[in-house]
């Protein structure tokens, strides 16, 4: 097998036994035995499991900020936003459940969030990329959102920030219930529809 793809294929494995596991409680036998590969030979392409980790954080990292629509989202350029005009509620809960969708059902992000859930504990490392990734991008963006809309004439001009915090948080919690119960996203789904609507409603401008 080529070396490269070899790295490439330990760093995918790593990756799913990791977001299963845990860092801690994931050998480096087994991540050998799931490539099928010796031991001996995982040692050629990474120094250590930590090796391992610490090039999976990196080039998850750089994947997110070239993604990620968090890190991308810029609310104050025209450029970005050109295509938002006029947005109504049901245009943001279609954009909202797109966005949910997308990270509920990508591969690489569902088990990079449920790593960073398992280990924000007790790696310092992976709990800053928790906190940014699942708190700071989350309500920047928002923030951001919320603005946008309050500029366009659609919210009330209020405390941006807590109104982000408001909208954002509970769409968090429903995206985090169904990592833990896959089989209850319709309902998280109703659930984020009645709560779009209730913000416009209660934030609308009349």
């Amino acid at each position: 097998m080529e070396k490269g793809n070899t790295k490439e294929q330990i760093l995918d494995v790593s990756l799913d036994l990791f977001s299963i596991r845990g860092f801690e409680a994931t050998s480096i036998s087994q991540i050998a035995n799931a490539v099928g590969i010796r031991k001996a030979s995982l040692y050629s392409h990474f120094a250590s499991k930590q090796d391992i980790l610490d090039t999976l954080v990196d080039v998850l990292t750089r994947e997110f900020d070239a993604h990620s629509i968090f890190a991308r989202a810029d609310w104050d350029d025209p450029a970005f936003t050109q295509d938002k005009k006029g947005m109504t509620p049901e245009a943001v809960g279609a954009m909202v459940k797109g966005q949910i969708r997308y990270n509920l059902h990508d591969p690489k992000i569902s088990k990079v969030r449920k790593l960073l859930t398992i280990e924000q504990f007790q790696n310092e490392t992976l709990k800053r990329i928790q906190s940014k990734q699942s708190y700071e991008d989350v309500l920047k963006y928002n923030t951001g959102l919320i603005r946008f809309l309050i500029r366009e004439g659609v919210l009330r001009d209020e405390d941006s920030e807590i109104m982000a915090a408001q909208f954002a948080f509970p769409i968090s919690m429903w995206m985090n219930l169904c990592d833990r119960e896959p089989e209850r996203e319709q309902e998280a789904m109703e659930l984020i529809d009645k709560h779009i609507r209730q913000f416009f409603s209660v934030y609308g401008k009349e």
